[in-house]
């Protein structure tokens, strides 16, 4: 079994920044995947970024260039650093771990950007 514990969501203006973290526990191996999804308000929940522990990355179209995604095997935490945010990256950010078949998800954090 796998814990995700997020942090670093609130109300940011647009333009704004946040840093999102989310530290893993419990029986954690690698390889593994570690990454960043959201859903927005009457939207499917949909990939933000990810990063494997061999820190190759992925990104979704629509942030590419504002976010950065990192991790700290060390740690077992992994990061979304958001820039330049936009009203519609408003949604609940949730943390997820992959291994093999096995998925796990954070509890969600939520990120509100105004305009």
């Amino acid at each position: 079994q796998v814990q995700l514990v997020e942090s670093g969501g609130g109300l940011v203006q647009a333009g704004g920044s946040l840093r999102l973290s989310c530290v893993a526990s419990g029986t954690i191996f690698s390889p593994n995947l570690m990454g960043w999804y959201r859903r927005a308000p009457g939207k499917q929940r949909e990939l933000v970024a990810d990063i494997t522990s061999g820190s190759n990355l992925n990104y979704a179209d629509s942030v590419k260039g504002r976010c950065t995604i990192s991790r700290d095997n060390t740690k077992n935490t992994v990061y979304l650093q958001m820039n330049n945010l936009k009203p519609a990256d408003t949604a609940v950010y949730y943390c997820n771990f992959r291994r093999l078949t096995s998925t796990y998800w954070g509890q969600g954090t939520q990120v509100t950007v105004s305009s």
